[in-house]
């Protein structure tokens, strides 16, 4: 089946069904799932893939902006390198907070076996590779489903921040401007980040460095806020408040 007729014969499948599960798509199409996903990728205008699912972009909030399927592979290699840089910082009996975002599952991944933490999230791709280390205690916050980040949202989850002590901050970013600061995509990670900022003892800004100079639609914190910024060239110390 050509391309365009792929595309097609899914559009009308989704118009009957409103969601497909890859498997099912793939074998409607008579494709292999990775050519699904591509055709997918190619086209976010019309599809998108969320949680082994394929929806119609329009019935998705927020597909004009950030999909947490379409961010996982851009910059990869330098994620993971910032990623372990940060994992340097993490403790022995550490309360740690990991935000939402690709960037922070790759750090979530790589966090010392041996050490013993709690880690602290609400994003459910972290969570699900946090429930898999044996010496992580997870506290997994909950709220509203917000299925463009993968994460959680609610006035809950910002108290029990508050009355938490947490060690090191862990922050994600969509942008990183020295004149316009720190921004993301999405209007509900902002009361979570600047909580989990005020609770936590030292607050550390993990990013690759295609984020500089961008700025999206959520300002949440300055650049002199953190007290140091991560990324595949390493950690830079910053004066914080300063």
């Amino acid at each position: 089946m050509a391309k365009t007729d792929r595309l097609r014969t899914l559009a009308d499948a989704l118009a009957k069904h409103n969601v497909m599960h890859l498997r099912d798509a793939a074998s409607v199409l008579g494709v292999s799932e990775m050519t699904v996903r591509r055709d997918i990728a190619a086209h976010p205008e019309r599809f998108t893939y969320l949680g082994g699912y394929i929806v119609s972009a329009q019935d998705v909030p927020n597909m004009s902006g950030y999909s947490l399927e379409q961010e996982k592979d851009h910059f990869a290699q330098a994620k993971a390198k910032a990623s372990a840089h940060a994992a340097r910082l993490i403790e022995q009996n550490d309360t740690i907070f990991i935000d939402c975002g690709t960037t922070l599952a790759a750090l979530a991944r790589v966090i010392p076996s041996q050490l013993q933490i709690t880690a602290v999230c609400y994003s459910l791709n972290v969570a699900e590779i946090l429930r898999r280390m044996p010496n992580v205690r997870m506290i997994l916050l909950g709220g509203v489903y917000v299925p463009s980040s993968d994460s959680f949202s609610g006035a809950e989850s910002l108290e029990m921040l508050k009355r938490m002590g947490i060690n090191k901050a862990f922050i994600s970013a969509g942008g990183v401007d020295a004149a316009r600061g720190v921004t993301c995509w999405n209007a509900h990670e902002v009361p979570l980040k600047q909580a989990a900022m005020s609770s936590a003892v030292e607050s550390h800004l993990v990013v690759d460095t295609s984020k500089d100079g961008v700025v999206k639609a959520w300002r949440f914190a300055q650049m002199e806020d953190f007290d140091s910024i991560i990324t595949e060239k390493g950690q830079t110390l910053r004066a914080r408040g300063a």
